[in-house]
């Protein structure tokens, strides 16, 4: 059996070097905790990024995966499976749009998106219109097309030449937006909530003003749900808080619980323009996938998670409003349901790691915002467990 130093030098031997994961080795996981290779147990307020909905290997998952491989793992897409068209049915059913396409990942499902936006905008306005306008602190994905579609020049550096058709307002400027609009643009794409940017809500104003330039200007909405759709917010999507209703919405991290898998929903009279042939994928939708999907939404009923995130969402942020009565550091509180970021003055890293050793484990967003994402499915103890290692982190 190999040991914790054997691993890391395996890793760091045969593995590319874009992830700073240190000497950490985890070796199983159970509910909000994570295990490493030498016994030590951390309450996991990453949750993958947002993707372990209902904590780690959740009995029912781990069920739904051992049952669907018994019968049916993968078949080509020229066939239907049950599993796959429950899940289309359901998630239809809990939101606005008509018809979905289920694809392996955020970015594949960004990807697709934007394809559909396009090809909506040359068959309704006209063969230029293919421009899509996204905020500057997005993040859509890593693939060359939602690399240029995330406003962070940092992303785009040492990857050019890039896809062009993109251009990037600042987040909740109404004004820079509504300059922006062109006869060639076709779509405004946003996250409600910037994940990876800062943890930054969409302000009710600038919703107006897309709303009216939808109705203006012919120009669909593409709402980037990845990280805050499947309840993560404190409702089934994030979309419903702020009264903005998507033509294109995107979803994959919690949407599996763990299963890589992505979708985009769209309306009908947006999903008509994609015909056979106009896109594909081998592994989305398969049955695994759709089992995994089917157990998430059978628990977050069963068990009316969407009202425990917001209990524990009350509960988080009441315990930070204490730390920063404590501490000068913590400047303000963001986010919503599970999603919260902690503004602090100064390089959260420090922060963070010390959080490691404290075995607690939280993540960043834009070098100055602690980000905490629990399962969905995190007790009142757990909530205060995390709290309390924080306040020892933050003394020290």
């Amino acid at each position: 059996m190999l040991t914790k130093e054997n691993m890391v030098e395996l890793g760091q031997k045969y593995s590319m070097n874009t992830f700073d994961r240190g000497d950490r080795v985890m070796v199983s996981g159970q509910g909000s905790y994570l295990t490493d290779s030498d016994g030590n147990t951390y309450l996991d307020f990453i949750s993958g990024i947002a993707v372990n909905t209902l904590g780690h290997s959740h009995p029912k998952i781990a069920n739904a995966l051992y049952e669907q491989s018994q019968k049916l793992m993968h078949a080509a897409n020229t066939v239907w499976y049950e599993p796959t068209i429950k899940a289309s049915q359901r998630l239809i059913e809990y939101s606005v749009l008509d018809k979905v396409f289920f694809s392996n990942s955020g970015a594949e499902a960004n990807e697709g998106a934007i394809k559909l936006a396009r090809k909506y905008g040359e068959e309704t306005k006209d063969k230029d219109a293919t421009e899509i306008i996204t905020m500057k602190q997005s993040f859509h994905g890593r693939t060359m097309a939602t690399l240029k579609a995330t406003g962070q020049e940092s992303f785009h550096k040492n990857f050019g030449p890039h896809l062009e058709g993109f251009k990037y307002v600042e987040f909740n400027d109404s004004q820079a937006l509504k300059e922006a609009v062109t006869d060639q643009t076709c779509a405004v794409m946003l996250e409600v909530i910037q994940g990876e940017g800062g943890v930054n809500t969409v302000s009710d104003g600038f919703v107006e003003t897309i709303k009216q330039l939808r109705k203006e200007k012919g120009i669909l909405v593409i709402l980037d749900e990845v990280q805050t759709g499947i309840g993560r917010t404190g409702n089934m999507f994030a979309y419903e808080q702020v009264n903005l209703e998507p033509d294109i919405m995107t979803l994959a991290k919690g949407i599996g619980g763990g299963f890589p898998t992505g979708a985009f929903l769209a309306k009908n009279y947006v999903a008509e323009h994609f015909k056979v042939g106009d896109h594909g994928t081998t592994f989305g939708g398969n049955p695994m996938a759709a089992a995994c999907i089917n157990t998430v939404l059978d628990v977050m009923e069963e068990e009316d998670l969407i009202k425990n995130v917001n209990e524990r969402s009350a509960q988080l942020k009441e315990g930070i409003k204490d730390l920063m009565k404590k501490y000068d550091k913590l400047n303000s509180i963001k986010g919503s349901g599970l999603l919260i970021g902690i503004e602090y003055d100064g390089d959260v890293k420090p922060v963070i790691d010390a959080c490691y050793e404290n075995r607690l484990m939280i993540t960043s967003a834009k070098g100055n915002v602690l980000r905490l994402l629990p399962p969905l499915n995190v007790s009142k103890e757990e909530i205060e467990e995390a709290l309390t290692k924080l306040d020892q982190v933050l003394a020290d």
